[in-house]
Order: C-alpha cells, then structure tokens, then sequence
C-alpha cells in the first residue's frame, strides 16, 4: 500500500511541476492555484505513503537510500506549502517541487522493500534525529532556491533589459529576507540533528563523536552555515554574498546528505540501495 501512495504522490509532484512551470510562461494566475492544489494533494498521498509503510515497517522509515530521499522530498514539499502562506512567491514552486520530484524519480528506481531493521537503528534517538537532520535540510534547499532565483532577478536588473523573466520574479528584498528566515530556522534545526545524532551515537557505539566522515562533514556544513549566520549578523552580509553562500551551504547539504554515503566507507553507508 505504502508503494502505491507513492507512486501517486510522484505523479501529483510531476504534474504540480508542470502547472508552476505553465505559471512562469504563462502568468495565470489559475495555473499557480492549481499547482499549489495539485501540489498539496501529492503532499497528502505523500504523508500516507509514509505512514502506511511505518505501520507495515513497524519502525521510522528512514533507514536506507529509497526511504531517505522519500523522506527529504516530503520534507521539501511540505516546507514549500508553509513557505507559500507566508511569501506567496509563486515562482518558488517549480523550483522546490522539480528538487522534490528528481528526489522521488531517484528514489523510484530504487528497491522499495522492507527489510528487519538493522540494530544500530533500533533506537529512541533515531526518529528524532532524522526528523531534525531532514527538516533543517529541506529548510536549506529553500534558502537555496531563493538564492538561485536572487542571482538571476539581479542579473536581469543589472543588465536593464527587464525582461520577461524579470517580471516573473519577486523583488531582491523579498527574497533576501527569505534567504535569512531560512537561515535562521535551518541552523538550530542542524544543530539539533548533530546533537540527537551524537547522542545516538553513544548508545549505538559508545562514544559521541568517532569523527566517521558523515560526522565529519555534518561538522563541516555546520561551520559553513555557522559562518554565514554570524556575517549576517555581524558584518551585515546581504544580497549576492549571501545568494552565494545559501548556494555553497545547500552543495555541502548535498554531499553530507548523498556523496558521504555513497562515495566515502564508514558507519552511516547505506548497506543496501
């Protein structure tokens, strides 16, 4: 049951990314609430997808690669359906909900069985630790896509052509401020998922920190985001400086997230794809 809800939920995002791509060319305003519709419908099949396979599981279903990237592409759709009640920053959408949906496509050709869970993973500390890590990571993607769309309005306006494409985006200042809310909501959020992770660690191991590359990188991504949250705030940094480093900060979430377990041997490998 839960293979079939998210078979569905793939198909609402794909056709969620049409309607907002539609949106952008077209500028009707009925394609956007359609998307937003569409889109939120994939989100609910989304949620029992993961749901009925908790219940089969009997355990949080987010312990190899297909579970994973299922639960980050949730995660962004739902933060993309907050972010839209506040912002109402249309263009968003084809952004967030493409990232969502090559997630989810990914994640399809992946084995979707439900496999005894390992014991490492049998832990208080687990569910907590994903539901941190993975929100604070989908609220980066957001300051990610702000950045993006930042760095292209600013080469529209920079180049006085105005052209269409410009008209399509928001103001520099809308999407600045969003780059910072994201900011601020994601850091806590990724310090709260090292220290449930590190916590973890020591009832599955023994010790808090073993310096695994997975740790290493968190560690990494944590000081790069640290460093951007303290240039905010001290110096001031904005607008292209800080579309640039919500870039760089969303790569390093991505190698953390995918390359470290995929790429690099070590307790947090995914044992099966």
């Amino acid at each position: 049951m839960n293979t079939y809800f998210f078979n569905l939920s793939s198909l609402f995002y794909l056709l969620g990314t049409l309607a907002y791509l539609s949106h952008i060319i077209f500028l009707k305003d009925l394609l956007s609430r359609m998307a937003t519709l569409i889109v939120s419908i994939g989100f609910t099949s989304h949620s029992l997808a993961i749901l009925t396979r908790y219940v089969e599981a009997g355990y949080t279903p987010v312990t190899n690669l297909h579970e994973s990237l299922s639960f980050f592409a949730w995660m962004i759709v739902g933060i993309l359906l907050i972010a839209n009640l506040k912002y109402k920053i249309k263009v968003l959408g084809a952004f967030l909900t493409c990232i969502a949906l090559i997630l989810m496509l990914f994640a399809l050709a992946l084995p979707k069985e439900i496999l005894p869970l390992a014991p490492v993973l049998r832990s208080f500390w687990h569910p907590f630790h994903v539901f941190f890590a993975f929100l604070g990571n989908a609220v980066f993607t957001l300051a990610f896509c702000s950045g993006i769309i930042y760095l292209i309005q600013e080469h529209q306006l920079k180049s006085k052509k105005m052209g269409a494409i410009a008209k399509r985006l928001p103001s520099l200042k809308v999407l600045d401020d969003l780059n910072y809310r994201a900011l601020t909501f994601g850091f806590p959020l990724l310090t709260l998922g090292i220290i449930t992770g590190a916590v973890w660690a020591e009832y599955a191991w023994g010790r808090y920190w073993g310096w695994d590359p997975k740790e290493t990188w968190s560690l990494i991504t944590w000081f790069l985001y640290a460093a951007m949250l303290h240039q905010r705030l001290t110096v001031g940094w904005r607008g292209r400086k800080a579309a640039i480093m919500a870039i760089v900060g969303f790569l390093s979430v991505m190698f953390t997230f995918l390359g470290v377990n995929l790429l690099l041997p070590g307790l947090h490998a995914y044992s099966n794809w």
